[in-house]
């Protein structure tokens, strides 16, 4: 039976887009579109978006059968294979201009969405029994034999009514830094309330739609925040704002759950450089840029870094990737075993002279805590673990401070503003939530509050808690909260092999080299680290990581798919970023929240040093691609927009001069006796690595000099 509402085609038009659909993916020894379903998946997107169907796809396809009725005297769907094809190819070539609708972009819509429909979420509509993933190679869930998906430990939340008037310590946000800090806090015996804006999502709730999670979010994402009266601004020449939504790639989103980013990321679990806290002593300061050093130094955060990885759980090998600075110990776990892939650039790497070793991450290689070693599924990063073999906030830190009975957890609520007294004290939060269509506000004191909310809502929270004493916003005297926003360029290359490279097994990311940071290679600026990716899902493959000239649809886009999946390597990494005064978070003028807040509103660019450094690394990438017996490589490259995604960091920068920083070397708010940043935000520079281990390092380091002060 046809779901409530779905949207039901014509005669006429499905009888057009079934022939259609078959030739963009026809029948051989495995299912052409129709006979996997791809009606039942177009059918589900009319109805969630029927404007570009009724605009554009349902004219195009009547425009389509017309010229075939004009070109071959029959409808489309009574063509011979070769007479459709060629159709089809001219409708791609923008041959016919006298469309009612564009023909081109009528073409590439509906192509998309055909392969959306048969490589995609079986539960989506389409895909029937997954058999396009048997066709290609691609293996979604754990190994065969192992348990899946297992039990979560449940965490308790509180509701307003059952919140404290008063707590030692609130923490905003409860992802990677927030986490460790509740933890901290809680086992300290201090008692602490952690507020999260996001839902507590269990292991189906954050479900597994190819197209809408964060990895690939075409259309949404698979945590929060809900796409409705959540919305940000980009700032455009001429002042001028443009909203963009939370799936958006220009949003900036950090997942917003119960664990935040960890419970969706790819666990990759660096230490940054001892060059990366001196980056400005190193380099000097280009032109254009707010490059400095931080204001501590390695040594300052190696034993932290320690902690994170002994406490929270980290795998890896410790004599791997030398001269990046001194440990004292090795990793908990031993690094999960070598992908197919792993092993063939391991030996490309020493061909060409370069150091390569296993990739750290927070995944159990072995089981701990209770909780089983990697089923090494293929669709890690984006989703939450299905074996729970993946080491975040919600499984770790934060059942630690559950635990305790020191610590209350509260979901779906965001914190409004903050009070402060005098410029020197915050005295407490203002907490709205919306409950059955309503909303309810409640201020709760605090002795100390941790902001924690990532670098962009963190920047925000302080420009929105604006008083008397501070009327640019909390710790705003100089103009300098929410500037310097940064994350990561990424560039890389691409390698189709003759025999297949990929063995299936997750997470994918597998071995990586440093041998282009801090190198001095062509001048650069810091550089980065190069890494094989992880396992893609089938659509990304398709979107992403096919040969600028391979075929896209027919028998020989089919093939394609089925040729190159398991036979495909991408090499990419993230560079050093340059950062800048100008890339930054503001408050939106002209657009506010679902609560009546003043939405963030972000501008900037990229840095020419960074884009600079993005070509580099990706020749090196190219290189080793070379040297690993690829057949044919292809670049890819960075763009200039603003940087932010998934690892911002920077608009809350830590220092010793309030007049150029935010925050103090410990992570408190100039001139403040209590309120603590424990993210990203407080990051001067962010690396050429992924930034986690660094922000929850400093958060314990953070949450123990907070315990001190008492």
């Amino acid at each position: 039976m046809k779901p409530r509402g779905q949207k039901t085609f014509s005669v006429e038009v499905r009888t057009i887009l079934e022939a259609v659909s078959d030739r963009m993916v026809p029948e051989d020894e495995w299912p052409s579109a129709t006979n996997a379903g791809v009606l039942s998946y177009l059918e589900r997107h009319a109805d969630e978006d029927p404007g570009t169907w009724t605009n554009l796809l349902e004219p195009g396809l009547l425009a389509l059968n017309a010229e075939a009725s004009v070109h071959h005297g029959r409808p489309f769907a009574e063509l011979s294979a070769e007479e459709k094809d060629n159709l089809l190819h001219d409708i791609q070539q923008d041959k016919y201009r006298d469309w009612p609708v564009p023909s081109k972009p009528f073409f590439e819509a509906l192509l998309s969405l055909v392969i959306e429909g048969y490589y995609g979420s079986p539960e989506a509509g389409g895909n029937r029994g997954g058999k396009s993933w048997e066709m290609i190679g691609f293996r979604p869930g754990p190994l065969p034999g192992i348990k899946a998906p297992v039990e979560e430990i449940d965490l308790p939340q509180r509701s307003f009514d059952q919140l404290r008037d008063r707590y030692d310590v609130v923490v905003i946000g409860a992802g990677a830094g927030g986490s460790v800090a509740a933890a901290i806090l809680a086992e300290s015996g201090l008692d602490v309330l952690v507020i999260e804006r996001g839902s507590w999502l269990r292991y189906g709730e954050v479900g597994s739609d190819h197209l809408r999670n964060h990895r690939l979010s075409k259309y949404g994402h698979n945590t929060g925040p809900s796409l409705e009266g959540n919305s940000r601004t980009i700032l455009l020449p001429g002042g001028v704002e443009r909203i963009t939504v939370p799936f958006e790639g220009d949003y900036h989103n950090n997942a917003m759950t119960v664990g935040g980013g960890t419970r969706v990321y790819g666990a990759q679990a660096w230490r940054f450089h001892p060059d990366d806290f001196r980056m400005a002593t190193r380099y000097g300061i280009p032109d254009g840029s707010s490059l400095s050093d931080w204001p501590i130094r390695y040594q300052d955060l190696e034993p932290y870094y320690e902690r994170a990885e002994w406490e929270v759980g980290v795998s890896g090998d410790g004599n791997a990737h030398s001269g990046r600075g001194i440990r004292e110990h090795t990793y908990p776990m031993p690094a999960l075993a070598r992908t197919r892939e792993a092993e063939r650039l391991a030996m490309a790497a020493a061909k060409l002279g370069w150091e390569a070793g296993p990739v750290p991450l927070l995944i159990n290689s072995v089981e701990r805590d209770g909780r089983p070693a990697c089923g090494r599924c293929g669709q890690c990063v984006g989703f939450a673990c299905p074996t729970n073999s993946k080491n975040g906030g919600q499984n770790t830190m934060l059942v630690r401070a559950v635990s305790t009975g020191n610590c209350d957890l509260i979901c779906d609520t965001i914190v409004e503003r903050i009070d402060t007294e005098g410029g020197r004290r915050a005295t407490g939060v203002h907490l709205v939530q919306e409950r059955e269509g309503r909303l309810q506000r409640r201020l709760v004191k605090a002795g100390h509050v941790v902001v924690a909310a990532g670098a962009i809502e963190s920047a925000r929270l302080l420009l929105n808690s604006a008083s008397d004493s501070e009327p640019n916003g909390i710790g705003n005297r100089y103009g300098q909260v929410g500037r310097n926003l940064q994350g990561h360029v990424y560039a890389g290359a691409y390698g189709l092999f003759d025999e297949p490279i990929q063995d299936g097994l997750g997470p994918g990311v597998s071995i990586a080299s440093f041998r282009f940071e801090h190198s001095g290679e062509a001048g650069v600026i810091g550089g980065g680290l190069l890494a094989n990716e992880f396992i893609r899902l089938p659509l990304i493959h398709w979107y992403r990581w096919l040969a600028p000239d391979a075929a896209r649809w027919g028998i020989a886009g089919k093939e394609t798919m089925r040729e190159t999946y398991l036979r495909s390597s991408q090499i990419q990494g993230p560079i050093q970023e340059i950062p800048t005064a100008e890339s930054r978070v503001r408050l939106s003028t002209t657009v506010k929240d679902r609560y009546g807040l003043p939405v963030a509103q972000l501008s900037g660019s990229v840095h020419p040093e960074s884009l600079r450094a993005s070509v580099m690394l990706a020749e090196q990438a190219e290189k080793w691609l070379w040297a690993a017996g690829a057949r044919q490589v292809w670049r890819t490259k960075a763009g200039n927009g603003l940087s932010g995604g998934q690892h911002q960091a920077g608009t809350l920068r830590m220092g010793n001069d309030p007049s150029t920083s935010v925050t103090d070397p410990m992570g408190r708010v100039h001139g403040y006796e209590n309120l603590w940043v424990s993210d990203g935000s407080v990051h001067v520079t962010n690396g050429g690595v992924n930034p986690v281990l660094t922000i929850m390092a400093l958060a314990f380091r953070t949450a123990e000099n907070l315990v001190k002060q008492g």
